[in-house]
């Protein structure tokens, strides 16, 4: 450490610059603690000089295998000066910028360092904001795809949103080395979910991935952590082939060890024979004597030689028991294939059923939204023709308002122009009533008698008009609140009230006629008193356009509540259509999600295909391994079998020898002595 410090120190004054205390002081704390292989620098405020010295340390250096930079609050260019000095270090295995707020330049900057650094196997990025940048992401992208080397990376804060998140796939179909990739806490979303769970068709070295905090529904989440489950069943599966092949195959080896070493002992055995035969052939000419020894000798080479034959066959009974258990691991191995083919074309089976399920219950859905929707388009249409009723029928109310109030005028007009006549009657009556007071008096008696019929009709009259009015009112009011009962109990108590107020109107009217019987009966007793009683006739009639005018305003009002209520009406339509595009809209993205589910299906479906074929691969290959190796048995089989011949032959051909030299050289001899 005291090395680094003064070549720290060194490389400083070499800069022209002043070596930073934070730097000495943790060097000499790394220097105290004797803590070998990790440089840490955290929560330390790193100058741009000291950055530059520490680029030019870790160019050359070979202790430190850890860098922990982080919360140091790098400078872009700072930054830049180490990440070029780790360029072609070879012994930094692990790297910490935790929290340096590195952005567009320090992502450019990591993605040359990915691209040309071949030891780091974990790169830690956290609480930084790469993925503002997306020119500067997809340059980091570009140097992770060219990446074979790194293991672990974390992403987590980095607002990576789902175009960052595209070029993390696009990077990572080309890159087999990452293990592990954090990235948590980011804005991927829907795209990026999608994006990342297409990169994991072809990328099958990632087995570890994690995505809460980033807005992606659970379906592409669940499908995800299928791929990376199917990415660690299948790395443990290649693991173990690749064993059972290393087994297999020292297994194999040991059998030629063993087969060459047999065959090499036999040899042995038969080269010693050979020159046994020699020695004895020619100690025979020289021992006749000794011939019964010999042939006992020669009796114990056979039975040893006969031993080494049964240690043949027993050696060879082994060879088969191998062969067969070699067999028995490939049927083994068979069985676990079919078991495994099973296996995937089960959850196949129950994937479709899903499918199947969930798009026959998207289908029922489907279906009765599709009637809520026709029931709500017939509501609408009902409340829409009511409103059109409601309309003309208030439309024919006012018509006959409109015509009883013309009437009205027009009995108004009638009624003064009577008075007119009656006033120049009684002038005349007054010129000529000295002379025909008494024609005059029964004049006016027959006159106020018509006046007084006259009246009368048109009280009726006018009561009989109230009364349809009335009756029309009530007739309105009754469809009104048949119609509007269950939501309109205010509607109800402006009618009770406007009935009260009618009422009292009527009470008023009545008054009024009780008045006009008075003027009447005042009238017949008091002629004179005959402009008083127009005076009240006329103050009436005032009265009646004043009522005119206020079931006129009353209408108004009413007609002012109808379209309050067709608003009200029109209102809940917009809303109805509106919760119907909001369930069209929730349908559609339902639709959307069992495309989603039909493509996961296809992948499935290619991703059995390929595992089939690689599995077909596999088995073709242990099948014509078993064979090489069986063709290698037979023709081992063969061999044996021919020594064990020729062994025979030559044992029958020294037993009968022995025998021809037993029967005939003893006679031989004799004869020639």
């Amino acid at each position: 450490m005291d090395d680094l410090n003064r070549l720290y120190t060194r490389l400083c004054q070499e800069k022209g610059a002043e070596p930073q205390d934070a730097v000495l002081k943790e060097l000499q704390k790394m220097k105290e603690s004797s803590g070998k292989g990790k440089l840490d620098f955290s929560t330390q405020n790193l100058s741009l000089e000291s950055c530059q010295v520490l680029g030019l340390l870790l160019q050359t250096d070979i202790t430190f295998s850890h860098v922990v930079l982080s919360d140091c609050m790098l400078s872009e260019d700072g930054l830049k000066q180490i990440l070029q000095g780790l360029h072609h270090n070879a012994v930094a295995k692990h790297l910490d910028l935790k929290g340096n707020n590195l952005r567009g330049d320090g992502a450019e900057a990591l993605g040359k360092l990915l691209r040309h650094n071949v030891s780091i196997i974990s790169l830690t990025l956290e609480w930084n904001s790469l993925g503002m940048w997306e020119d500067g992401f997809s340059l980091l992208c570009d140097g992770l795809s060219c990446n074979q080397t790194l293991q672990r990376l974390d992403l987590r804060n980095n607002q990576i949103s789902h175009k960052g998140a595209e070029e993390l796939s696009t990077a990572l179909k080309q890159n087999h080395s990452l293990r592990e990739l954090d990235l948590r806490w980011n804005n991927i979303g829907l795209l990026g979910g999608r994006a990342l769970h297409d990169c994991l068709q072809s990328n099958k070295s990632i087995m570890k991935m994690e995505l809460s905090g980033n807005n992606i529904p659970s379906d592409i989440l669940k499908a995800i952590e299928q791929a990376i489950d199917y990415n660690l069943e299948r790395q443990t599966v290649k693991k173990e082939t690749v064993s059972q092949r290393h087994i297999l195959t020292k297994e194999v080896q040991n059998l030629k060890q063993e087969k060459n070493k047999q065959f090499l002992d036999l040899m042995g055995t038969i080269d010693k024979q050979r020159e046994e035969m020699s020695r004895t052939t020619r100690t025979t000419t020289l021992q006749v004597s000794k011939l019964q020894e010999t042939l006992e000798d020669r009796k114990s080479v056979v039975n040893s030689l006969t031993a080494k034959l049964h240690m043949t066959d027993a050696a060879l009974a082994l060879s088969q028991q191998k062969a067969q258990d070699l067999g028995v691991i490939l049927t083994q191995t068979k069985r676990d294939s079919s078991s495994m083919r099973e296996l995937h074309a089960r959850e196949l089976r129950k994937e479709k059923e899903e499918s199947a399920m969930r798009e026959a219950k998207l289908r029922q859905e489907l279906a009765a939204a599709n009637e809520k929707v026709l029931l709500y388009r017939s509501k609408v249409e009902e409340l829409e023709r009511k409103c059109r009723m409601q309309q003309e029928q208030l439309l024919d109310v006012k018509q006959e308002l409109t015509n009883t109030s013309a009437e009205l005028k027009l009995r108004a007009v009638q009624a003064e122009e009577r008075l007119e006549a009656e006033k120049r009657r009684f002038r005349q009556s007054q010129d000529d009533a000295s002379v025909l007071r008494q024609k005059e008096v029964e004049h006016m008696t027959r006159h106020m008698e018509d006046s007084e019929r006259l009246a009368q009709e048109r009280m009726q009259r006018l009561e009989v008009t109230k009364l349809g009015l009335e009756e029309e009112l009530s007739r309105v009011k009754v469809t009104l609140a048949n119609e509007r009962a269950q939501a309109e109990e205010e509607i109800q108590k402006a009618r009770s009230a406007a009935q009260q107020e009618e009422q009292q109107h009527a009470a008023i009217l009545q008054d009024k006629i009780r008045t006009l019987t008075q003027s009447r009966d005042q009238a017949q007793g008091q002629v004179l008193q005959q402009k008083q009683l127009a005076g009240d006739v006329q103050a009436q009639n005032n009265q009646l356009c004043l009522e005119i005018e206020a079931l006129k305003r009353r209408i108004d009002g009413l007609q002012q509540e109808l379209s309050k209520k067709d608003q009200e009406k029109v209102s809940e339509v917009t809303k109805v259509r509106v919760e119907l595009q909001e369930r069209l809209g929730h349908l559609e993205a339902e639709l959307t999600a069992q495309e989603g589910l039909k493509e996961k299906i296809s992948a499935l479906e290619r991703q059995q295909k390929v595992q089939a074929n690689t599995h077909r691969e596999m088995l073709l290959d242990k099948e014509a391994e078993i064979s090489s190796l069986s063709e290698k048995l037979r023709l081992k089989d063969a061999e044996i079998l021919r020594m064990r011949e020729e062994e025979a032959q030559r044992a029958n051909l020294l037993q009968s020898a022995i025998l021809n030299y037993i029967s005939t050289p003893l006679g031989s001899t004799s004869g020639r002595k």
